[in-house]
């Protein structure tokens, strides 16, 4: 059986996505993703590191039973990249569909 892997962008478009949808922590994050993509916590710290770095997110922390837990939030910046990123999704769809779906394959 073949399987996709993730791209970076495809990864960062997913993680702004749900951001977008509503502020989160990493580990509610990750487990959301792994419902259907299989990343590890690992995979994902750098991918937020990065979208801070771009300023396409921020952060806060909350108190949580004692501890300090990071939220992260998606800036104006972000929203803007997460629209290119679903327009240019749309599109690379399209093209992908033409080959892969039987009614319109070649």
């Amino acid at each position: 059986m073949a399987v996709f892997s993730v791209s970076t962008a495809l990864l960062d478009a997913v993680v702004l996505s749900l951001i977008a949808k509503g502020d989160t922590y990493g580990y509610e994050l990750t487990h959301t993703i792994q419902t259907v993509f299989s990343i590890s916590e690992s995979t994902l710290y750098p991918v937020l590191r990065r979208l801070q770095k771009n300023q396409y997110l921020k952060t806060y922390d909350q108190p949580y039973m004692g501890r300090n837990r990071r939220y992260y939030h998606i800036t104006d910046t972000g929203q803007a990249a997460l629209q290119t990123y679903r327009s240019e999704w749309q599109q690379y769809k399209k093209q992908v569909d033409y080959f892969l779906n039987e009614e319109d394959a070649l």
